[in-house]
């Protein structure tokens, strides 16, 4: 009789992967998310390059075991360049009938099921709207279909601990984690160093998730249902330190740095809206480095405090979400008026209303843009990935600081709530952004300006000879009074808006990434940027003339952007709302650009940006 070491070398076979997806899928109580994330750090641990997609459902409180309950967390990880979730996955974990049902459309022909016996009895079958159990019935037979008794193997790994029933089924999220490292050859050591940090004060929990963790290993190692083996090798990264970072803290701790840099206090005034409330909560933990974190009674408070931190001297900052940014646009319109510097951080999601707080869109673009009463125009900036949110917050800080004005800084529920690894910059080497702030009384006017950039000076409360009046209503030129005359009217309104356009005198030209000129360009804006850059490469990589060109800078946009467009036959704007960012294009630089639009609460499948590039290059054949 063969030793169980001979079996395994007679059975097992490892195979090398360039890039694998697995999706983690249950009701949301299973810990999806947190078996999802707990993977993430680990490969990110691994040196994998990595992009996350966690899909929560809509409902808070949607019934257990129904579709509308369903929570995913996707991840996308491997030794090459990865630039999203991925289209499909090549793994579904599905801890019930449902998340069976709601997620076998993402994975790929000849892909794995681990299916959890448990989640598939007649009630659960029952609600997920089946007649039949698909582990039995052959319906899932171009697939391949591991079903494995999480529930009762976990009740078996903690069976001596006494625990309660609740506890016990909680944690049966860990026993698929494991039986993941397994298959993919990841050590279990930065998740079991998670569990003891997390509940080391709580070692029922602490044990109970330690043992199902190592019980989900052990599981596949002795059961022999896997007969492959995964690896995975570390990705060529850019030397320096990482850490898997969301797109929200990045936002975070952009906003903090950018006060170091500035030698101000920081202020978030803010009320809590789905998805940008981690903004909040990463914010709330770093009072050490003098962040002072409010939490309003609604958004119109939340930025009114935030205006009135900026006038203290401080870096007034608010986060939100669509609806929430409608509540906070007459306060906009104030910051305007008084131009104080305030940065605005918009996590944006579907609409209208409440719409979907959970799902993604790039809904808000023309709100931000337009969407004040009178001629009141921001700076926005649009984030592209979840680490680049880092630089967009510092980016929207130093614009706000300099030009004395409210800046938004766009990202959305894909980017603040996805991961990837992010390069930790050298602090030493980010600019210096610390405002000028006026002292001296003699000569002073507090709606004078800077002859570069047109920003009035900042002048603190308190300061002797500095007294001077703000608020909503129009401002004498100079003087700052109130001056209702028609030309001061004119005359500010055109200095406010001059002010925002020399913006474009101090950021980067734009730049593309491909051929200089050619057949299609790619436009883009935010989170639609690595299923471009990636549909933009697969075409490449056949020879075809297509390029990409993304627009971090939305107003003003980069002097050199109508230029660029004039190279290229056809221009394609794909966009997760109707069609906003191709307004903007077509009234700024008369293109005849087209659309590609999806409103389903899901970002961009490369695919499909893929197939579009396709159509269009053989109708410029035809």
């Amino acid at each position: 009789m063969p030793s169980r070491e001979e079996r395994n070398i007679m059975t097992e076979t490892r195979q090398q992967l360039e890039e694998v997806t697995i999706r983690f899928a249950g009701d949301s109580g299973d810990g999806m998310q947190l078996a999802g994330t707990q993977f993430t750090n680990t490969a990110a641990t691994m040196g994998n390059d990595l992009s996350t997609l966690p899909d929560y459902p809509a409902e808070i409180r949607a019934p257990l075991g129904t579709p509308n309950g369903v929570s995913g967390f996707q991840i996308h990880f491997g030794s090459v360049e990865i630039n999203t979730p991925g289209d499909f996955c090549d793994v579904l974990v599905a801890m019930n009938a449902a998340a069976l049902k709601v997620n076998i459309q993402w994975l790929v022909k000849g892909g794995a099921i681990i299916a959890n016996i448990e989640g598939f009895t007649d009630k659960n079958l029952r609600l997920a709207g089946y007649t039949s159990n698909p582990l039995d019935d052959g319906s899932l037979s171009e697939y391949q279909v591991f079903p494995v008794d999480i529930t009762k193997l976990t009740e078996l790994a903690l069976q001596e601990m006494n625990l309660s029933s609740k506890l016990v089924d909680r944690s049966k999220n860990f026993f698929a984690l494991g039986m993941m490292y397994w298959m993919y050859n990841l050590p279990m050591e930065t998740t079991l160093h998670w569990i003891n940090e997390k509940f080391g004060k709580k070692p029922d929990i602490r044990d109970a998730n330690t043992r199902v963790l190592k019980a989900g290993w052990n599981y596949s190692e002795t059961a022999e249902i896997f007969k492959v083996r995964y690896e995975v090798a570390p990705a060529k990264l850019t030397p320096g330190h990482y850490r898997n970072m969301t797109g929200n803290q990045a936002s975070a701790w952009g906003l903090m740095v950018a006060a170091k840099k500035a030698n101000l206090e920081l202020f978030l005034g803010s009320y809590p809206i789905t998805p940008a409330s981690e903004i909040l909560h990463e914010l709330s933990m770093h009072k050490n480095f003098g962040v002072k974190t409010f939490q309003a009674e609604d958004e119109i408070a939340g930025i009114s405090s935030a205006i009135g931190a900026s006038f203290a001297g401080a870096l007034g900052t608010t986060t939100t979400s669509g609806p929430g940014l409608a509540l906070k646009t007459e306060a906009l319109g104030l910051a305007v008026m008084v131009e104080l510097p305030l940065v605005v951080i918009d996590v944006q999601r579907g609409g209208p209303s409440t719409g979907l707080p959970t799902k993604t869109e790039q809904a808000d673009l023309l709100q931000v843009v337009y969407g004040r009463n009178g001629e009141a125009p921001i700076p926005v900036i649009a984030a592209a990935t979840p680490a680049d949110c880092f630089q967009a917050a510092f980016e929207s800080a130093r614009i706000a600081i300099k030009y004395m004005t409210p800046v938004i800084c766009l990202t959305d529920g894909y980017l603040g709530n996805g991961s990837e690894p992010w390069l930790i910059p050298d602090y030493e080497k980010l600019p210096d952004i610390s405002p000028k702030f006026r002292t001296d009384p003699e000569g002073f006017l507090p709606y004078s300006r800077d002859k570069e950039t047109l920003a009035r000076p900042w002048a603190i409360p308190g300061t002797p000879g500095l007294e001077h009046r703000i608020g909503g209503l129009e401002k004498k030129n100079l003087a700052g009074n109130i001056d209702y005359s028609p030309k001061n009217h004119d005359l500010m309104v055109h200095l406010r808006a001059e002010k925002v356009a020399r913006v474009a005198n101090d950021i980067p030209l734009a730049e593309i990434e491909g051929d200089q000129q050619g057949q299609v360009l790619v436009v883009g804006w935010g989170s639609t940027y690595g299923a471009i850059r990636t549909a933009v490469q697969r075409h490449r990589s056949k020879g075809n003339s297509v390029s990409h060109l993304h627009l971090r800078y939305i107003n003003p946009m980069q002097k050199n952007v109508g230029e660029l467009l004039s190279r290229f036959k056809t221009i394609l704007v794909p966009e997760l709302n109707m069609g906003q960012l191709i307004k903007i294009l077509r009234s700024n630089f008369l293109v005849p650009a087209i659309g590609l639009n999806k409103i389903m609460g899901l970002p961009f499948q490369a695919e499909e940006i893929e197939t579009k590039i396709e159509e269009l290059l053989q109708g410029n054949k035809s």
